[in-house]
């Protein structure tokens, strides 16, 4: 199935970026010199940056949306590489952010551990693959990869976590948790939305508070996958039964819907 693809832009990224990351070093690994520079910051105050990094592409047919809290250093030197090689080899600028998406998003561990829940959860069923490793693959057209704070987070030079300061407790962070991402979510309304942690699903439940998302196409209670958390196991095993229960749920709604 074909790729149902464009890009989101919105009020907080109103520069193209294209042209800077064209003139990157191309066919090496970035540094942070190369990226955290003034050229692609979009916001700095104190011990906190905010910078773009080749994330805009949005997939509308999706039928899961993964929902991270931020890019880290890693998947946005993946993304910015990426994204320039594709543009050396004549993609477009869509073709370029979608190649981005794919290589960066929840690369290594953290998606041998997050496809593993989703399996158990029985989600493949409901999409009609076999496991969701799938979902980076041959059926990617079924997926939206995306985060709370759309572009990287750094707090004193290092990945923002969700903490210290908390998303919604700063401006900036509140403004794209309050206007971007519900947007961006409106634009896929028939997809689960997986909040990876509990970061995130306190952000999905204020959304549902305010009345901008539908809490039964959540999922919320999912344990963050990353290997750091040692307590994903005991989590998973304690919501097991209501995760599975939710994407029935959702599945059953989902056909009355169409």
């Amino acid at each position: 199935m074909r790729l149902e693809l464009r890009l989101d832009t919105h009020e907080l990224m109103k520069r193209d970026y294209t042209e800077a990351i064209r003139s990157l070093p191309n066919g090496k690994e970035l540094t942070r010199q190369d990226l955290l520079t003034s050229a692609f910051r979009l916001y700095e105050t104190g011990k906190l940056a905010i910078y773009y990094a080749p994330f805009d592409v949005l997939n509308k047919a999706a039928r899961v949306v993964i929902l991270g809290i931020t890019p880290g250093w890693t998947q946005m030197e993946i993304a910015y590489r990426e994204f320039r090689s594709a543009l050396g080899q004549g993609s477009t600028v869509i073709e370029a952010s979608q190649r981005a998406k794919e290589k960066a998003s929840f690369a290594g561990g953290m998606r041998r551990n997050l496809t593993a829940i989703l399996d158990e959860i029985g989600l493949p069923s409901t999409l009609g693959i076999k496991s969701c490793e799938e979902l980076f693959n041959d059926a990617r057209h079924l997926v939206h990869t995306t985060s709370a704070i759309r572009y990287p987070v750094f707090v004193n030079g290092r990945n923002y976590t969700g903490h210290s300061p908390g998303p919604l407790k700063h401006p900036e962070l509140r403004r794209y948790v309050e206007h971007v991402l519900p947007n961006e979510l409106r634009s896929v309304p028939q997809a689960l939305i997986v909040p990876l942690g509990k970061c995130v699903a306190s952000i999905i439940e204020h959304l549902i508070e305010n009345g901008e998302i539908d809490p039964r196409n959540c999922l919320l209670g999912f344990p963050h996958p990353s290997g750091a958390n040692g307590h994903r196991h005991r989590e998973f095993r304690e919501g097991r039964r209501l995760l599975s229960k939710t994407v029935e749920a959702w599945f059953s709604l989902l056909g009355n819907a169409r």
